[in-house]
């Protein structure tokens, strides 16, 4: 794939301020080259227990019997799929993304006699009526949005009283073995493509800090209960080479490489990941936020 270039990442090569809205027009972008990359890696990497980061976050949804579950920033829908075969009782189920790339893929898996999919911003969630949901789940997506609190505030309008909040967001990278190296590596290679990358935020910083993150949902949501919760998943099965390009596939930043210097920094990662003479694998640190209003 070639590099994505769009007027934030000529921007931050320039190392100049980008135009409002450039960073959302370069993720619509990343997701319309190509849709269902975050659920390639993550629907691959499980914890201890054998769960995705998906089926973790799903199993926080069931407080009722017939729960109404919102999905914020769905994707390609594999997180709706997860909760479809774990709530089959489930009242009613809504996927919400600003990417209709991503959502004709939600749609052709999904069925439409259980699933409502709509195209729209989540800190406007005006398909919505005030306290309609039981339980909204954000997985990995929290992490890109900014501002930060108009979405946690639309959040709270569409929770019903008792409902639950939940997200996976980056864990402490100290958390999981070699992580912190093979990030390192991948940003630095980043770094030279595109001078001012490194030095930005894909999203609001509070977010990926658990004091900061436990702070803002307490600012967010009055009166509730703040739980975070970190663990370590890791990717397995494949050859070293095969197990590098999963990985680095996850990372937005990556599509801002020409090919020759991704497959590059395939071959480097995957040399990381064969030092141990074991067979490869990649660990990374994730944690659930719980916000029960």
């Amino acid at each position: 794939m070639k590099a994505i270039q769009t007027d934030w990442t000529r921007a931050l090569g320039a190392k100049e301020e980008p135009e409002p809205g450039a960073l959302h027009d370069h993720l619509q972008e990343v997701h319309r080259r190509d849709p269902g990359f975050t659920e390639r890696c993550a629907r691959r990497c499980r914890d201890d227990s054998g769960r995705t980061s998906y089926e973790w976050l799903s199993e926080v949804a069931g407080r009722t019997r017939a729960p109404r579950i919102l999905d914020l920033a769905c994707g390609s829908g594999f997180l709706i799929a997860t909760c479809l075969e774990r709530y089959p009782q489930a009242e009613r189920i809504v996927g919400v993304d600003m990417s209709a790339t991503e959502l004709a893929l939600a749609h052709k898996r999904l069925p439409e006699d259980r699933v409502e999919l709509f195209q729209a911003q989540a800190d406007a969630l005006t398909m919505l009526e005030d306290a309609s949901m039981d339980a909204v789940l954000c997985h990995w997506a929290l992490t890109l949005m900014d501002p930060v609190e108009p979405v946690l505030a639309e959040i709270r309008r569409v929770l019903a009283p008792g409902g639950i909040f939940a997200a996976i967001v980056d864990g402490p990278a100290t958390l999981a073995p070699g992580y912190e190296e093979i990030d390192a590596m991948i940003f630095e290679r980043v770094g030279r493509a595109v001078p001012g990358y490194v030095d930005c935020d894909l999203g609001d910083p509070r977010v990926r800090t658990p004091a900061a993150l436990e702070a803002l949902c307490r600012g967010a949501f009055d009166s509730a209960q703040v739980e975070i919760q970190s663990a370590v998943f890791t990717l397995t099965g494949g050859s070293a080479q095969e197990v590098a390009r999963e990985a680095l596939g996850f990372y937005y930043a990556a599509y801002v490489l020409p090919a020759d210097s991704r497959e590059a920094l395939v071959g480097e990662i995957a040399r990381q990941l064969a030092q141990d003479g074991q067979a490869a694998s990649y660990s990374l640190p994730i944690s659930r936020v719980l916000v029960r209003t």
